[in-house]
């Protein structure tokens, strides 16, 4: 019972981290990029995340509402922080421009 209850703790955690960088995340990004990417209000994510962190600090892993807020952090990683990161170039520096294609420039022989 002992490693069933280290694992439960171990997911526990791991939902605390992933909901706590979702909303992070989404403190740090632009206002005006949620409205850019066609996407809820930065204010109804950081409360929809938010609740989900607060959430999977006080409930089980085994009781619903942790899964529910799970469901809106996976939600926010996978379709708005990927359009947020997109408008904004990704934080990455990429060499070269924007016409550039998978093997080299593509300017039209310029």
């Amino acid at each position: 019972m002992q490693g069933f209850a280290g694992f439960m703790w171990l997911l526990s955690m791991g939902l605390i981290v992933f909901s706590g960088f979702a909303l992070f995340d989404a403190v740090t990004r632009r206002d005006d990029a949620y409205r850019a990417a066609d996407k809820q209000s930065k204010t109804f994510w950081l409360i929809v995340l938010g609740i989900a962190f607060v959430v999977n600090l006080i409930f089980n892993v085994l009781s619903f509402l942790p899964i529910i807020g799970l469901i809106a952090t996976i939600v926010y990683m996978v379709d708005v922080r990927p359009a947020l990161r997109g408008l904004s170039g990704g934080g990455r520096s990429r060499r070269g421009s924007s016409s550039d294609g998978p093997y080299g420039p593509c300017n039209g022989g310029r």
